[in-house]
């Protein structure tokens, strides 16, 4: 039923973003497992257009920050304004009431802006003057940062980092679909043009199926045993927490939900495992890494389970 949906979302999305569709997919299962993406790229590979695709495929409210080193927090939650009219404080709204939310070059803002954006990831509210205000479902974060440009950054700390589900980057598209593209197949003379192909309730019921994903304990403990191998590795100082195992687990749930099975397989889980995992870890010289080579290593030394994984 909802394998149908996912196919013409992601259609849809394709439609803007062109010759991306393994990353498509797998902002689609972030956004299934209520998770929050994180775009490395250089400017101009479509973030803000995917972004802005997403919101108008699924119907749902978009809002853009652009972050800059002066930005406050009560420029994203908002604040208590006072109306000497009415002789009474009102409460106005930050951006972060929407649905979808681009927290554009969020590595330009300083920490205390940075960690505005933490409560409302985790707790999907935010607290303004000791009141706490619930935002509403669904509430997806894509942030973008420029991994090529650091001066006049600030670099997220890990608790900021391990908020968000995925780390990933789209990337340049290939020499056909650049052609595509500048011929005006895609991009923004598109996107303006994009219906509305699942609606707020149906992506929440979406969300719903995804958790119900059956995975097998055999895979269960495979991914234990990934998350174990990342802390033993004599080139990691940090490894993944609980936490990020449980992240794997529930993106391979929506990854299976989007391709048609009500079940994970091992691929769901080596295939999600460096978007997941490598931004949660240090590796010696306290230095992160977007380099696979180490945790290609700790994924091939994990045996990898054969029988049961289907849970039949």
């Amino acid at each position: 039923m909802y394998n149908a949906k996912f196919n013409e979302l992601r259609a849809n999305l394709e439609k803007v973003i062109v010759g991306k569709q393994t990353e498509i997919e797998t902002v689609l299962a972030a956004l299934l497992a209520g998770g929050h993406v994180l775009l490395e790229d250089v400017p101009g590979t479509g973030k803000t257009v995917l972004a802005k695709a997403l919101s108008r495929s699924l119907g749902v409210n978009f809002a853009r920050v652009q972050f800059t080193p002066d930005l406050l927090p009560s420029d994203i939650i908002g604040m208590n304004l006072y109306n000497p009219k009415e002789v009474e404080f009102r409460l106005k709204k930050g951006p972060v009431f929407t649905n979808i939310l681009l927290a554009d070059e969020i590595n330009r803002a300083t920490p205390r802006t940075q960690s505005a954006l933490l409560e409302s990831m985790e707790e999907e509210q935010v607290s303004i003057d000791g009141i706490s205000y619930k935002l509403d479902a669904p509430y997806f974060v894509i942030a973008t940062q420029n991994p090529i440009e650091t001066q006049g950054t600030f670099p997220l700390p890990e608790a900021q980092l391990d908020r968000f589900l995925i780390r990933m980057s789209l990337g340049y598209p290939g020499e056909d679909e650049t052609i595509n593209v500048l011929l005006g197949n895609g991009g923004n003379p598109i996107l303006n043009d994009l219906k509305v192909v699942m609606n707020k309730d149906a992506l929440i019921q979406a969300m719903q199926f995804a958790r119900n994903i059956h995975i097998s304990y055999d895979l269960v403990k495979y991914i234990t045993e990934l998350i174990q191998a990342t802390r033993k590795h004599p080139q990691v100082s940090l490894g993944v927490s609980v936490r990020g195992g449980l992240a794997l687990l529930n993106v391979a749930k929506s990854r299976a939900a989007i391709n048609g099975r009500n079940f994970v397989t091992p691929d769901d889980i080596q295939y999600l495992a460096p978007f997941v995992f490598l931004h949660r870890m240090l590796f010696r010289g306290g230095l992160r890494s977007n380099d696979h080579n180490i945790l290609d290593e700790i994924i091939a030394s994990v045996p990898v389970p054969v029988e049961n994984w289907e849970g039949l």
